[in-house]
């Protein structure tokens, strides 16, 4: 009797899921992509499940913190790691990782796509994307360039456009906790020359002529930044590269609960207010169901890995 009491309740928990607290689990810190948007859907998803869903910062080891820490935890969904492409591009980029971004988690829902900016300090003189390309051939290896950490969407992104752009450069990862505001403002103090980050959070910087502009990374300019052209238009055809943000759980978290948390994040993400929150940093909800988000994690490692290859970027 205390056998079929005890697999009663193991078939029923993940049907009543949630019955506590959910921590969202993310790795750039505060003011980041992640953080910004598990902010803007944690409170939704706290009134769909009637329990309190908390946002936490983990940022440091360039990234790879956070994930760490989501891989050791309990697979019963009640802690969630929110990250952005890097969770499919690490893999390829960093060796001797803690965890495995794919075999280690369940991809459950994508969450927004965003354009970057290729921004430069003003100090170093750089106003346009030619400019930069030309400062970059005119001294191989000689500039320096910024990222969020090894394997990042940032990393991968610059080395996307080090390789169309046909450029080389010398690559400068994160101090151990830094977050993405420190890197922007190493930017901004010259010790490394250009870099790419979200609009929303470079926006200041470049309002007040600490940074500089170049070039949106989509095909389309940016509202938020209607004189900045596009990468591609600014001299390097083709290009295009967004960042996108994502939900894991450690793996073996029940189907049950997986298939629960990607459809009411997909909810979430359709509720006018959620939308309205996501549209001020111009972020765009993505639809995808969780087999296709899977899917598409899978094929964006994949792409990384092509990247490094034609680029000849070895694990680091």
């Amino acid at each position: 009797m205390a056998l079929v009491c005890g697999l009663a309740l193991m078939l029923q928990a993940p049907q009543d899921y949630p019955t506590k607290p959910v921590r969202m689990i993310e790795p750039f810190g505060v003011g980041g992509g992640p953080d910004i948007i598990a902010r803007a859907i944690s409170p939704k998803l706290s009134e769909l499940w009637g329990q309190p869903v908390t946002v936490e910062n983990h940022p440091g080891a360039g990234s790879t913190s956070a994930p760490a820490l989501v891989a050791k935890s309990s697979a019963d969904g009640y802690t969630l790691l929110v990250n952005t492409s890097a969770q499919a591009y690490t893999a390829v980029l960093v060796k001797d990782l803690p965890y495995d971004p794919l075999k280690d988690f369940i991809a459950v829902a994508p969450l927004t796509r965003q354009p970057y900016v290729l921004v430069s300090g003003s100090s170093s003189g750089i106003t346009t994307v030619g400019e930069l390309i030309a400062a970059a051939k005119a001294k191989p290896g000689g500039l320096k360039f910024g990222s969020t950490g090894i394997g990042t969407g940032s990393h991968l992104g610059l080395e996307k456009f080090n390789l169309q752009a046909g450029i080389t450069a010398v690559h400068v990862p994160p101090r151990p906790g830094d977050a993405i505001a420190d890197v922007i403002a190493h930017a901004v103090a010259g010790s490394t020359t250009y870099m790419m980050a979200p609009i929303s959070l470079a926006l200041a910087d470049i309002r007040a002529g600490k940074l500089r502009g170049l070039g949106v990374t989509t095909q389309k300019r940016s509202s938020l930044l209607p004189d900045v052209l596009t990468v591609a238009e600014a001299g390097v055809p083709g290009f295009d590269y967004a960042i996108w943000y994502g939900v894991w759980v450690p793996a073996g978290t029940p189907a049950q609960v997986v298939d629960k948390l990607a459809k009411d994040i997909a909810r979430a993400l359709a509720t006018p207010d959620v939308r309205d929150r996501l549209a001020k940093h111009r972020a765009d909800p993505m639809s995808m169901t969780q087999p296709e988000f899977a899917r598409y994690v899978v094929s964006e490692n994949e792409n990384a890995a092509r990247i490094a290859k034609a680029a000849g970027i070895k694990p680091q």
